[in-house]
């Protein structure tokens, strides 16, 4: 019977999946992913240089100082990046990375998709033995009805018996203050016998982030600045009469004024006058 089981269990090692290789921590960012847990390494990450993002100068200035105090090992926020499509949150994380790893080496960025949030544990775990600190960062993060991925977020934000880890912070983007459509608030509210409990449940994840930076629609001026910071750093020769016609006509057909479209245009700009761009990103 002993010779049986050995066999049986050899026989089942040697079928079972090779373990994943550990996490390469030289890379200065990654992408968690499921089914095998693993931290995929991204060697060149699509990032704008700071200097070129406009119009969020309060965010960008908040966000740089946490972030340094967390790369120094001092105390620092999780922080939420909410409001206006396409002003440069995802942008601006990735840049304020990049900025404060050039300061201070060791700090990586991990990011994690709304998806696996229930698997966020298992990647904390991975990071809290890991060597340097990282910035655990979730873009376009929102919930809907009965998704009940945001009570994974909320016990890793400040919940659970371990919480989270000390070298490791959280920066999330979002288009809604409180992660979740008004009219889904509302029907709890309306719907609830306690409707004060049933909203507060919901609510209260946004309020576990320590810094509520918001990004709101740019002014004209702002929207033209960052076009001419674009074509200056990617060497795109322009008048400003040009640029301010082409880019208003532009905007007016988009029917909105951001980042984004900025950066569209100085794409389709770039296009017409035959110059290469690699791509900075936009949040």
């Amino acid at each position: 019977m002993t010779d049986a089981l050995r066999r049986i269990a050899e026989a089942l090692e040697r079928i079972a999946p090779p373990p994943p290789p550990p996490p390469d921590f030289t890379a200065p960012a990654h992408v968690w992913h499921t089914d095998p847990d693993r931290l995929v390494p991204v060697r060149q990450v699509s990032r704008v240089d700071l200097s070129l993002l406009r119009g969020v100068d309060r965010a960008r200035d908040v966000l740089l100082a946490n972030t340094r105090a967390f790369a120094r090992g001092f105390p620092a926020n999780n922080a939420l990046l909410w409001g206006a499509r396409g002003m440069g949150k995802s942008s601006l994380v990735k840049a304020v990375h990049a900025a404060v790893a050039a300061e201070v080496p060791g700090l990586g960025l991990v990011e994690v998709s709304r998806e696996d949030l229930p698997s966020i544990g298992r990647c904390l775990a991975l990071l809290r033995e890991a060597p340097g600190r990282f910035i655990l960062f979730c873009d376009d993060l929102s919930f809907s009805q009965d998704d009940a991925h945001y009570k994974s977020l909320k016990a890793v934000l400040d919940g659970g018996i371990e919480g989270r880890p000390d070298n490791v912070v959280l920066y999330a983007t979002s288009n809604r203050r409180h992660l979740m459509p008004r009219d889904m608030i509302e029907n709890e509210r309306s719907t609830a016998i306690s409707p004060s409990e049933a909203v507060e449940e919901k609510v209260s994840l946004s309020d576990r982030f320590g810094l509520w930076l918001g990004f709101h629609p740019c002014s004209q001026e702002d929207f033209l600045g960052m076009i001419r910071g674009y074509c200056d750093a990617y060497g795109l020769a322009i008048d400003d009469e040009t640029l301010r016609a082409e880019a208003i006509e532009w905007q007016a057909t988009r029917g909105a004024r951001s980042g984004r479209v900025a950066w569209q245009y100085v794409t389709d700009l770039a296009g017409r006058r035959g110059v290469p761009l690699s791509r900075p990103g936009s949040g």
